[in-house]
């Protein structure tokens, strides 16, 4: 009896390892298809969209500001403000989060299908 539960049991840790590594698969694979895009617009106007799953380094308006996005987030590395609040704040990759430089005029805003910790503000 006690050889049947162990195999029993091995059956059954082998299939519970299946199932969360196709799980994990199917993640990758879709959330990279799923990712959301960067929207990035200065004084209002849209100076360009990028994939959060492709990593890449943008400079902005003219190389005032520079965007680093990697492993599905957008980061702002580097900014010519006095203030460098928008090179402080946490990377953003969720749904209307975004970062905002405010001297310089630019929005960094993701726009994906995922929704933020938070859903709504309150007073």
């Amino acid at each position: 009896m006690k050889i049947e539960m162990k195999k029993k049991d091995a059956a059954l840790a082998a299939i519970i390892i299946g199932v969360a590594l196709l799980a994990f698969l199917a993640h990758e694979l879709i959330g990279s298809e799923g990712a959301g895009k960067v929207v990035i617009k200065v004084n209002g106007e849209l100076e360009g969209t990028y994939s959060l799953a492709e990593d890449q380094e943008i400079e902005i308006n003219g190389g005032s500001n520079k965007l680093l996005i990697k492993n599905g987030k957008a980061d702002m590395i580097e900014a010519d403000c006095p203030d460098q609040l928008c090179v402080h704040q946490k990377p953003v990759s969720l749904r209307n989060e975004s970062i905002i430089c405010l001297p310089n005029k630019v929005v960094v805003e993701i726009e994906t299908s995922e929704s933020s910790e938070l859903d709504a503000v309150t007073n």
